[in-house]
């Protein structure tokens, strides 16, 4: 197509004739600078000494695309019509022919602008597609100052991210927006229609939400079995003086074997915080065991809990153990131990040793010292005294002082709870 039409004086003289006849608006090889499409002006280029201008219009093509070799490249030839020659005036520089229109609009057109957001406003006046591409180029849209190239990257880039970020958040907004009504819908006792294929579901609020189901019971502790009770050690202060009052065990257990009778009650003097019942059941199973003193069916033993027994096997604090044994002449303080109160009608258990146990024994044999602590004492009650162990390492008897020492008479014995032991 013909020379594109340019602001600016028809450029004149020999000089850019001879130019454009010796082929220098053809050439091939010059590498453009980068650009945004937009040519610089003729008048930035300086002449040189023979009037010759340099090449002002070289610009990269974008996207590497390799420059046309066609007879006048991408750039055109200008006319080839013989011009007269004529001298420049002082101070102007002679045109040099322009890019192609197709080449500026395939690579240098500017990204469409987003839509607007507010007010519609109407389209911009198309441009006249006639028009020299120095005025497009040159004459911002709706007279507003044109961006630089760099701006004019960045702009469009912006854009697109700012339009991209939009429609992100929109998306997030509406997703949140349903989740929200969703659950609103749901606490206020709709039913939710987003609920699972096949899941039936009983009642307004579901079965994640009834008032009917039932509550998790706490979980509690297994109660100790008569053996655990019997070997484990129970807190109680040996300077222990209680009360002095006491309180009888309720029930009766029928004696269990043949032979002599003997009907018993059990007192336990209030406030010790010990187990009445387990100490109750632990004097009948001891006294009707085989081992003891009801060994081969020679006595039986019976509790009770009104009328009148034979005696009154009493558990009491370690204060109150020593009154009731200083009525019968016995001291039991320095030991902290218990007794047979003869000339009254109570057994005393010292409720210390009970708990505790002794050292002779051990904290792992409590089992074996709380029966023969029962069997030592109701012992006394039924008549017998005192024995010492004669044979060393043998068991010692059941009516030694195992309480206080298991060594008598330099004799070292082993502990023992039982009458008839089965060593």
């Amino acid at each position: 197509m013909g020379r594109h039409s340019r602001k600016g004086p028809e450029p004149a003289g020999p000089n850019t004739d001879a130019g454009l006849a010796n082929g220098d608006g053809g050439r091939e090889g010059v590498h453009p600078g980068p650009g945004s499409g937009r040519r610089r002006r003729v008048a930035d280029a300086q002449a040189g000494a023979d009037g010759h201008t340099p090449f002002q219009q070289a610009g990269h093509v974008r996207g590497g695309h390799p420059e046309q070799r066609e007879p006048g490249g991408g750039w055109g030839t200008g006319p080839q019509q013989t011009v007269p020659r004529r001298q420049p005036p002082v101070g102007t520089r002679p045109l040099i022919p322009g890019p192609r229109r197709e080449f500026v609009e395939a690579f240098d057109a500017p990204p469409a602008p987003p839509a607007p957001r507010g007010p519609t406003v109407p389209p911009a006046r198309p441009a006249d597609p006639y028009s020299s591409v120095g005025e497009w180029a040159e004459q911002p849209p709706s007279g507003a100052a044109a961006p630089t190239p760099t701006e004019s990257g960045r702009e469009g880039r912006g854009t697109r991210g700012r339009t991209f970020t939009g429609m992100a958040a929109a998306a997030v907004t509406a997703v949140l927006a349903v989740v929200v009504a969703g659950q609103v819908a749901h606490d206020s006792g709709g039913t939710s229609a987003a609920q699972p294929t096949g899941v039936d579901r009983d009642g307004v609020d579901g079965a994640s939400r009834s008032d009917d189901r039932p509550m998790p019971k706490a979980a509690q502790a297994k109660p100790l079995s008569y053996a655990e009770k019997m070997a484990k050690a129970y807190p109680l202060s040996p300077e222990l003086h209680g009360s002095g009052k006491f309180e009888a065990v309720p029930g009766a257990v029928k004696a269990p074997g043949r032979g002599h009778k003997y009907r018993y009650r059990i007192d336990v003097e209030k406030g010790l915080g010990l187990d009445a019942a387990f100490f109750a059941r632990a004097v009948q199973e001891t006294l009707n065991d085989d081992r003891s003193w009801a060994h081969d069916g020679a006595m039986t033993f019976e509790r009770i809990s009104s009328g009148d027994p034979d005696f009154v096997i009493t558990l009491a604090s370690p204060g109150t153990t020593g009154d009731w044994c200083r009525k019968s002449g016995l001291d039991t303080t320095e030991d902290n131990v218990s007794c047979d109160s003869a000339a009254t009608e109570r057994v005393m258990i010292n409720a210390y040793r009970w708990a505790q146990g002794s050292s002779t024994f051990g904290p792992d044999k409590l089992f074996a010292y709380r029966q023969m602590l029962i069997n030592h004492e109701v012992g006394h009650r039924l008549g017998h005294n005192h024995v010492s162990c004669r044979t060393p390492g043998a068991l010692a008897p059941v009516m030694q002082q195992q309480t206080k020492s298991l060594r008598i008479g330099g004799i070292k014995c082993r502990p023992n709870a039982w009458v008839y032991p089965v060593d």
